[in-house]
């Protein structure tokens, strides 16, 4: 007799914490596009589109984090990456779009108010045929 493993089927929040969390919830809002936490329960929260999402336990000294005092860096997908690094750059944050095209996307990088490290991914879009789009 085989048991089926539960799996989680995706990420209901993400927490850490901020010298000033207001503020910076209302730059996620808006310059990301992800709602505030609600303050009730009439309110909607972001919902974020199904697709891909890993969990990658990196090594001590990874740089992908960004500096030794950070010990996360997350990745938010977007559907088009040169419009998305626009309207963070709008915000006056800085953001370095990384030239190379990889067989799974573009990739772009950033950083919230606080320093936190984001990573922009604009996954690649095959064709229905297997033919990139």
């Amino acid at each position: 007799m085989s048991l089926q493993m539960e799996r989680v089927n995706g990420i209901g929040g993400f927490f850490f914490r901020s010298q000033n969390p207001a503020e910076l919830a209302q730059w996620y809002e808006d310059v990301l596009g992800i709602n505030t936490v609600p303050k009730d329960y009439g309110q909607e929260s972001w919902m974020q589109d199904a697709g891909e999402t890993v969990l990658a336990p990196l090594d001590p000294d990874s740089s992908m984090p960004g500096s030794p005092e950070r010990s996360w860096a997350i990745n938010f997908r977007v559907d088009d990456l040169d419009a998305m690094a626009a309207q963070v750059r709008e915000s006056g944050a800085e953001v370095e779009v990384d030239p190379e095209v990889y067989p799974n996307g573009r990739f772009a990088w950033t950083a919230d108010p606080e320093g936190n490290r984001i990573q922009l991914w604009q996954p690649e879009d095959p064709s229905p045929n297997g033919e990139e789009a």
